[in-house]
């Protein structure tokens, strides 16, 4: 599977099978947060085996509750917009990843138990949210598209087709609430300028990360950000 069959095919899980991931798996997932960690300054770390995080937990936005969530990713970047903007596009990438691997995953703000002494919060870090991983109970379900191309899209004709396909797969991206409030402008040439709107939900900057790196697959090599 791709990243872009892996953005098609992914939704969000909340319940998982109590099935063991297979080591080589988990190593997988461990790579890519190394080298996360490593082009991003971000400081994400693994979390297996940990059933205290999700216990009798429930995401009263989508009337979810968290069942068999033993293993998750603690979502920790610099503290500060910019560090969630960050945050977002590297999670996204983990996420896409952990698709590929034939699990599914589920982005979670604050309806989690932060247990003491199972990850590291450095100075000027703080916890983003974090991202829970296993093998679904369920494939989930895909939610309605809120937003179309000219909401979030701002450019003068003819508009480009790497610029419509990236915008097209950024629509695609998990945002809080299904808010989408990302918005990407054309300059001239080729330079993309990616912006978010003030949210009242929060995690605008965090949405705009995982946009912007869907926008990334869907437009190729074809653009530069400004």
């Amino acid at each position: 599977m791709t990243e872009s069959e892996a953005i098609q095919a992914r939704h969000s899980v909340r319940q998982y099978l109590d099935k063991p991931i297979e080591a080589e798996k988990i190593k997988a997932i461990q790579k890519c947060i190394d080298l996360c960690n490593r082009e991003g300054g971000v400081h994400f770390q693994l979390v297996t085996n940990e059933p205290r995080a999700f216990r009798n937990s429930i995401d009263w936005v989508h009337y979810g509750k968290f069942k068999n969530v033993s293993n998750y990713i603690a979502i920790i970047a610099s503290k500060g917009n910019d560090g969630s903007v960050i945050a977002g596009y590297y999670g996204e990438k983990l996420v896409l990843l952990i698709q590929t691997l034939g699990m599914n995953t589920c982005w979670v703000g604050g309806t989690f138990k932060k247990v003491s002494g199972v990850y590291t919060i450095g100075p000027g870090e703080e916890l983003k949210c974090v991202i829970s991983f296993g093998y679904g109970a369920t494939q989930g379900v895909q939610h309605r598209q809120k937003k179309t191309f000219a909401d979030v899209a701002q450019a003068q004709e003819p508009i480009p087709e790497w610029f419509k396909n990236g915008v097209e797969v950024a629509l695609l991206a998990p945002t809080a609430v299904n808010q989408q409030k990302f918005r990407f402008i054309l300059h001239d040439g080729n330079r993309v300028e990616a912006v978010t709107k003030f949210s009242l939900i929060g995690y605008s900057h965090l949405d705009l990360g995982i946009a912007k790196y869907h926008f990334e697959i869907g437009a190729g090599d074809n653009f530069a950000w400004e």
